[in-house]
């Protein structure tokens, strides 16, 4: 059956010598504190053991690095201004092989030599490096800061960043004037398109109105113009007899005439009704004429000939007459079935036309 082994017994330093806390055994064999002094401590040969303490770190090599890295964090550490200088010692094998102060960024700054602080220490004891009066806030401040006349290594910090803000926030501004000009821009030239747009199409439709307008001035002033045409020929021209019934027209086929057509316009009239001179001209000829029965040719100025037939009696048989003088009477003469005024138009070549056609071109309604 195992058994537990007994504690060793703590054994005691001996006098005068200090135990792991520091203190050692006194005269009187009371623990008493141990002060150290240069010449109770003995020269530690080869590598330097700091001994781990409860309440923080050892004092040496240990105690730089954090300078370094408080030094090199001094950005933010308001309160490092106030702290005054510390003196820190070092035995002599870190001494010897520790780096160059200066090879150290933001560090060589900081640290001095007995023979820079003016301590008088001889070469051979424990080096002291000492941390210079700068405070260590001073770290990250650059030459330009220090121009400005800024010390502190975390305003400065500040400062650069409410800079670099103060940057971007313009760059923010001006990328959002640059967007309000060009959208105010196109805005603009999307107003004057449309605007351009409404002017053109209004002025095209003021246009197209005007044309418009014209047309019809010009339409009404044609027919103005042909009334006053017709006007003047009605007042110049006459229908050849009134009272009458159109029986036949121009053109209409039928076995009563010999070319297989009419070649005139009929006014059945009573016989005796006055036939009319169409329009002032010379009585060309005026006698029997076969299946016409009595004609009078009428010569117009122009050359056209007016022909009535079938007349009863002709008042005129030549010479000059005018507008709507009595030539002849209606009658039956000739090739007829009853009283009636045959009327042909002939053209100065001699080709027939039709005579209502004809006399509606004189501004008479047949």
């Amino acid at each position: 059956m195992a058994s537990n082994r007994p504690a060793p017994e703590a054994t005691l330093p001996p006098y005068g010598a200090p135990d792991h806390t520091g203190n050692y055994m006194g005269a009187e064999g009371t623990w008493e504190e141990w002060n150290p002094t240069e010449d109770s401590v003995r020269p530690v040969r080869g590598r330097h053991r700091v001994a781990k303490q409860r309440g923080g770190l050892g004092r040496s090599s240990t105690v730089l690095g954090v300078g370094v890295i408080a030094a090199v964090g001094a950005g933010g550490i308001a309160t490092a201004q106030d702290k005054p200088a510390i003196s820190i010692s070092l035995p002599d094998a870190i001494a010897d092989s520790r780096p160059d102060p200066n090879s150290l960024p933001g560090v060589g700054s900081l640290m001095s030599d007995d023979a820079e602080s003016g301590s008088g220490a001889q070469a051979g004891t424990a080096n002291q490096a000492v941390v210079a009066a700068s405070p260590l806030t001073t770290a990250g401040v650059t030459t330009a800061d220090a121009q400005q006349g800024t010390t502190d290594a975390g305003e400065a910090l500040r400062a650069r960043i409410l800079q670099q803000a103060e940057q971007q926030q313009a760059a923010a501004d001006a990328e959002v004037q640059v967007a309000a000009e060009q959208e105010a821009a196109e805005k603009a030239a999307a107003e004057a398109k449309k605007q351009q747009s409404a002017a053109e199409a209004k002025e095209a439709e003021e246009k197209r109105e005007a044309e418009e307008k014209k047309r019809k001035a010009e339409e009404e002033a044609e027919r103005k113009a042909e009334e006053q045409r017709l006007a003047e020929l009605a007042a110049s021209y006459s229908l050849p007899t009134s009272s009458y019934t159109l029986t036949s027209t121009y053109g209409q086929s039928g076995s009563m005439w010999s070319s297989g057509q009419h070649t005139g316009l009929d006014f059945a009239a009573p016989t005796g009704t006055p036939v009319k001179a169409v329009h002032g001209g010379t009585i060309k000829s005026a006698g029997w004429s076969g299946s016409y029965g009595y004609r009078i040719v009428l010569e117009l100025p122009d050359g056209t000939e007016v022909w009535y037939c079938h007349l009863s009696s002709m008042t005129v048989t030549s010479g000059e007459v005018g507008t709507g003088d009595v030539i002849g009477r209606v009658g039956a003469t000739g090739n007829v079935t009853g009283p009636h005024l045959h009327l042909e138009v002939h053209t100065p070549g001699g080709a027939g036309v039709d005579p209502a056609a004809w006399l509606r071109g004189k501004g008479l309604s047949v």
